[in-house]
Formats: structure tokens, sequence, C-alpha cells
């Protein structure tokens, strides 16, 4: 059952890696047809959202990938098209988005939770540590019962 499942999950994912670029999609222009891959690697499925347009098999994607092969069979740079699918998209569809002011707190906000996480985790061991023990001695009375419950007579 268990090399059954193993091979289902395994055709799976064939099949989808299989239909991220299809053959009717590709450029005969072998140098186009790279730029567009490069392209394509840097642009997020707004579908899957963890995959590049040129790993899934979403039909977005599909879309994403035939307006970058059509923008570059137009002669426009990798820069025009990036541009022109950000401007029909947005920024979300780009897998590494630009550092500007909309986006510090993604590229600066994990960094600096970890760093603030860091310095209270420091803090508090260093509280820890310094920090006395409160004992008061026992009294004499205390002491008796003590010792006679640690030789087995109830004092």
């Amino acid at each position: 059952m268990k090399r059954f499942l193993l091979l289902i999950a395994m055709l799976m994912v064939v099949a989808s890696a299989a239909r991220a670029v299809e053959p009717s999609e590709r450029l005969a222009n072998p140098a186009l047809e790279a730029r567009a891959r490069v392209i394509s690697s840097q642009l997020r499925c707004l579908v899957c959202q963890n995959e590049s347009i040129d790993e899934s098999g979403a039909d977005l994607a599909h879309d994403i990938r035939m307006f970058v092969r059509e923008r570059l069979t137009a002669g426009n740079t990798n820069a025009a098209v990036i541009q022109a699918v950000v401007d029909r998209y947005g920024a979300f569809v780009l897998l590494k988005p630009p550092v500007e002011p909309a986006t510090y707190v993604l590229w600066y906000g994990p960094p600096a939770l970890l760093t603030v996480g860091l310095l209270a985790t420091l803090i508090w061991l260093k509280r820890r540590q310094s920090a006395p023990a409160e004992t008061t001695p026992l009294s004499a009375d205390e002491t008796r019962r003590l010792d006679g419950l640690i030789r087995g007579n109830d004092a």
C-alpha cells in the first residue's frame, strides 16, 4: 500500500512538472526562449504562490508565460517585460520584491523580530542567573524536625 501511494505521489509530481512549460509555449528563437525562461523564473504564480510561473501548471501561470513571450517577441527588454507583468498583476507577482518603503516590513521585519527575541532571551537569562535565591535559614525547631524525618523518626 505504501509503495502504491508513493507511486501515485511521484506520478503527480511528474505530471505537474511536465505541464509547467508546454512545448506549444516555447519560442522558435532559442535566445528569446532563454530570456523568457529567465523572466519566468523571477515571477510568482498567483495561484500556487510558492512556485515560479516557469514551474507552475496553473492556467494563470500559462497565461502569464504566454504574455511574457508575446512581449519578448514584440521586442521588449527583460526589464520592460517584467514591468508590464507588474503593471498588470501587481508587485506581488515578483518572487523577489524590490526594497522600497512598502516592502520594508517584509525585508526588515523578520531580522528585527529575531533580534528583539534574542535580546529579550539574553536579558531574561541574565536576570535569572543574577537573581538571589530567597531562602531563610531554618529555625532550630525546623532543623530538629528535618533531622528526625531524615533518620526516619517523626519528631
